[in-house]
């Protein structure tokens, strides 16, 4: 690694994310004040105070109600509820701090293009070109109902939608203003030159807007695009758009595998397969002393919920395990799609390290594993994140904190130091926008992305 790592804080605006029953803990603040605007100031001015590269703030539409056909497993251990809307919290955190970038999760299977488009200049404008939008598609049945639909739409379908969704928000980002639209012209009595506003007038299968864009260019006009997605659909649509890919496998090597192949189908569509930043999960139980440590994870372990893990596994995959806790436990466990998502799914059949039975798979999905943390003094911790990141070939970490704040609080004081010294953190932010900061180049997408081709829209509109 010739370079320093980045950091995203793991979030959701929620009373807990990925911490099963751990509100139980004694000190969780996270489900008492995660509607409070102090706790989101405060976590702000942590996470900047520890150089994190961004918050990435993850998002779902509905209740995980598959696991025992059920809405109460995750209901009573507020697994990813109650869940307010993470674009109101980041103005408040953009407002208190000047380099911290924040990634907003937003579907475009339930929202609408144009709506997006002036969400997304709106937060890129107010926080001064720190906003990146991960790009999902959303996969609780829940959600589908919620939004008046029967059942969810096929998964790739799903992704058919995303693609022409992209191409209307490019066209409203890139096209639909030209440079130097705003003249504020007081002479002429000009403040927006009508002769450098566009429509789009885009019609396809799915989405018919006629723009222009309500916003006027924010500072990367395009946000920085997140995508997360292991299936081989997801792959290729991360190749196509994505800038930077949250990807999640249960080892390293697969990780390698996934990140090689997304690489060289963005090659195939004419990017620069170097310029694309990939993240995975990491999960840190750190403590003074490796002793202090693994009290901590026993502590953690007592207090894990199996029902809202296997509530999580569940929705996101499409598998209700509880259908499996009456078959033979030696029998496989076995890959089926689903048009849920597939990443759980895989991470414990055909991702594994090894096949694994349908009574280690249910073990595995309802108990807080050894094999998804880190545990260990700071030294032990800082030597694992290398060793991750050398193996799997990452750019960075989702930091996943199960008790907050203090986890964040434990790594900042404990970890970020050791990893500093190695050149493996930064020890001070760059100026500029999220674009600027992660790839080194300007604030805007570069020509080699397909949202380019968009910029011409006001030279058509002129010669027509």
């Amino acid at each position: 690694m010739d370079r320093p790592l980045l950091f995203n804080a793991f979030e959701m605006a929620s009373a807990m994310h990925n911490a099963h029953g751990l509100w139980k803990h004694p000190d969780s603040e996270r489900h008492r004040r995660y509607k409070e605007l102090p706790y989101w100031v405060e976590m702000a001015k942590r996470l900047e105070a520890g150089l994190f590269d961004a918050v990435f703030f993850a998002d779902v539409l509905g209740v995980y109600d598959t696991y025992r056909q059920s809405p109460s497993p995750s209901i009573r251990d507020g697994m990813q509820f109650p869940l307010n809307d993470a674009s109101l919290i980041i103005p408040v955190m953009a407002s208190v701090t000047t380099h911290l970038s924040f990634v907003l999760t937003a579907s475009t299977t339930y929202e609408h293009p144009f709506h997006i488009a002036r969400r997304f200049s709106t937060l890129d404008h107010l926080t001064s070109g720190r906003i990146a939008w991960n790009i999902v598609t959303s996969y609780l049945p829940n959600a589908a109902a919620n939004f008046g639909l029967e059942k969810m739409i096929a998964h790739d379908q799903r992704y058919e939608i995303a693609d022409e969704f992209l191409e209307v928000v490019y066209q409203l980002w890139e096209g639909s203003w030209e440079d130097g639209a705003f003249v504020e012209d007081r002479t002429a009595e000009v403040l927006i030159d009508p002769d450098k506003i566009h429509p789009i007038c885009h019609r396809g299968p799915f989405f018919a807007v006629k723009g222009p864009h309500l916003c006027e260019p924010s500072p990367q006009r395009t946000p920085v695009l997140y995508q997360a997605g292991s299936s081989e659909r997801g792959r290729a649509f991360a190749a196509k758009h994505a800038e930077c890919v949250f990807v999640g496998a249960p080892s390293a090597e697969r990780l390698r595998a996934y990140i090689g192949d997304i690489r060289r189908q963005a090659e195939q569509c004419g990017r620069d397969p170097e310029q694309l930043k990939f993240f995975t999960f990491l999960t840190v139980i750190v403590g003074k002393t490796s002793e202090q440590a693994e009290a901590k994870f026993e502590q953690l372990r007592r207090l894990w919920s199996a029902d809202a893990a296997k509530a999580q596994f569940s929705g996101a995959s499409g598998y209700d395990l509880a259908e499996y806790e009456g078959k033979p436990a030696h029998e496989p466990f076995l890959f089926r799609p689903t048009d849920h998502g597939h990443y759980k799914a895989a991470s414990l059949t055909k991702d594994a390290t090894k096949p694994l039975t349908i009574g280690e798979a249910l073990q595995k999905a309802g108990t807080l594993t050894r094999e998804s943390v880190i545990i260990g003094n700071p030294t032990q911790v800082a030597d694992a994140i290398e060793e991750r990141a050398r193996r799997s070939g990452v750019d960075g970490f989702n930091l996943v904190h199960l008790v907050t704040p203090k986890d964040l609080d434990d790594f900042i004081e404990y970890v970020v130091p050791i990893l500093q010294r190695r050149g493996l953190y930064k020890t001070a932010y760059t100026d500029g926008t999220l674009r600027e900061k992660l790839f080194g180049g300007g604030a805007r997408l570069p020509s080699h992305h397909p949202a380019a081709a968009f910029r011409s829209i006001g030279v058509h509109a002129k010669s027509s």
